[in-house]
């Protein structure tokens, strides 16, 4: 504690009070800039930036396995910056043709069923053998802030220690159906840099979460015991696209009634048409806390993926996939295109205003809409 007020004694001082017990701290004399340590630390700083890279770059890091580098492309693939917007482009199509080879498998069912602990022990089972495993785990969006908490990685603990897993948590960002508007980008990413299974764990909102389905080759559904009953059962569109359903935690005093639950949905489903042509949905159990029915449910995949392979239904519905990637992108682009031209956002909130004073009628103001775009656009 220094003792010299002549130095550090401020101007409000009481010229009385010179004992230490008089303040409850002193100000110290700064460090000067150019202080040897301060300049060291400010090149250390500038040296732990990591280097820019071109696409090159990216796509050799990406083919070498490299992933430090995937996880920085993908992070370029998910930016939302218009000046990545072409560099992320051009690397996805210089590793488009090293992609394909994959299994892709869709994991979907409402929050707490389980999802992320069947991937755990999935991806582990996959892991020993020396399957490469990348699991992209789409997380819920604030739709006050926009965050997500990103926590699929934390979670699946003994995955994440896996040399041959590669996690990626990402954020729904408000998207229909709980999954990335980049998690195709981000799939043929994992794929060129040889990954051989691919799981989309989504985030499980309900009736909505159909994306994933044109994305995946197998869609694999995972339900819990007491749902509801079977009308309930029948209602979910979710499960009229099901490869498989699962019900999960058939262990302890709840395995008597996951079977129940399996044998009610076989049930549901004897009245549901397939959703792949030539395959037969079936319900099945397991318990990811013991792994029990674990190692069944990747055979069932298997057996999928080989039947659609044997009749070419598997590259039919892939072209069908790439294609329905296509218009969607395109109808983004048109949204975007119509909502952000001035010419159009200032007579459709005016049109928006007067629908909310009650003076004119929705069904009205779409045709009003539709009119100023046709005519902002010259159509």
């Amino acid at each position: 504690m220094p003792t010299d007020y002549d130095i550090y004694k401020p101007e409000w001082i009481d010229e009385d009070k010179k004992k230490d017990t008089a303040f409850a701290s002193f100000v110290m004399t700064g460090i000067s800039e150019s202080n040897d340590a301060l300049r060291l630390s400010q090149q250390a700083t500038v040296a732990a930036k990591p280097p820019k890279m071109t696409v090159d770059d990216y796509v050799a890091g990406v083919l070498e396995g490299d992933r430090m580098k995937l996880s920085r492309a993908i992070t370029m693939v998910e930016s939302n910056a218009p000046k990545h917007f072409a560099m992320a482009q051009d690397i996805v199509q210089q590793l488009l043709p090293h992609t394909g080879k994959a299994v892709r498998i869709g994991i979907t069912g409402v929050p707490g069923a389980g999802k992320s602990t069947i991937i755990e022990a999935l991806g582990c089972l996959l892991c020993q053998p020396g399957h490469k495993v990348a699991v992209l785990a789409v997380d819920p969006s604030s739709s006050v802030t926009g965050g997500a908490i990103l926590g699929d990685k934390t979670r699946m603990e003994q995955l994440s220690r896996e040399k041959n897993a590669f996690i990626r948590p990402s954020p729904a960002g408000g998207t229909l159906g709980g999954v990335s508007r980049k998690s195709r980008e981000t799939m043929l990413l994992c794929e060129a840099a040889g990954y051989d299974v691919i799981l989309v764990e989504t985030v499980g909102v309900g009736q909505s979460e159909t994306t994933v389905r044109s994305m995946v080759d197998f869609f694999l559904v995972v339900v819990l015991t007491g749902a509801g009953d079977d009308l309930q059962g029948v209602k979910k569109g979710v499960i009229e696209l099901a490869d498989a359903i699962l019900v999960n935690k058939a262990d302890g005093d709840n395995k008597t009634k996951a079977l129940v639950t399996r044998a009610d949905y076989e049930q549901i489903l004897h009245y549901l048409r397939p959703a792949t042509e030539g395959w037969t949905t079936k319900a099945y159990t397991c318990s990811a806390y013991t792994g029990e029915g674990i190692p069944e449910i990747w055979d069932v995949a298997m057996e999928y993926i080989n039947q659609m392979k044997g009749t070419g239904q598997l590259e039919s519905r892939r072209q069908q996939q790439n294609l329905t990637w296509v218009r969607e992108m395109t109808d983004d682009y048109f949204r975007n295109l119509i909502y952000k031209n001035p010419a159009i956002a200032q007579p459709r909130e005016a049109i928006e205003n007067r629908v909310l004073d009650g003076s004119l009628a929705p069904t009205k103001a779409l045709s009003e809409i539709v009119a100023v775009i046709e005519s902002s656009l010259k159509l």
